[in-house]
């Protein structure tokens, strides 16, 4: 019973990481591969596959891994969403700052 309990969930989690990425504008095909992958990693993780590379079993989870990443983006903040802020808080000198000097500017 656990094994047929086990595979219901996975096909449920493969479904909505499929959908989640097909929803962030990723093709069809790497939108499977990106669910393969994932719940694959998850599975050997578990002990639920017969095989397991090193790094699966010792990296992060991927639940944990996009939890840590989630809206920060690529690298944070934009250059015009910190200089907003930096218009906001009416630091001078801003329209001569390059996004690393925002950064260190708005602290």
């Amino acid at each position: 019973m656990r094994q047929q309990a086990q595979n219901s969930k996975r096909t449920r989690q493969y479904e909505h990481i499929k959908d989640s990425a097909l929803h962030r504008g990723e093709s069809e095909k790497r939108a499977k591969e990106i669910a393969g992958r994932t719940v694959n990693k998850v599975r050997a993780q578990q002990g639920e596959s017969k095989t397991a590379s090193k790094t699966s079993l010792n990296d992060m989870s991927p639940s944990r891994r996009g939890g840590e990443r989630s809206h920060s983006g690529a690298g944070g903040r934009t250059y015009a969403q910190l200089y907003a802020e930096a218009r906001t808080k009416k630091i001078s000198g801003r329209s001569g700052m390059n996004k690393a000097a925002l950064l260190k500017a708005l602290g």
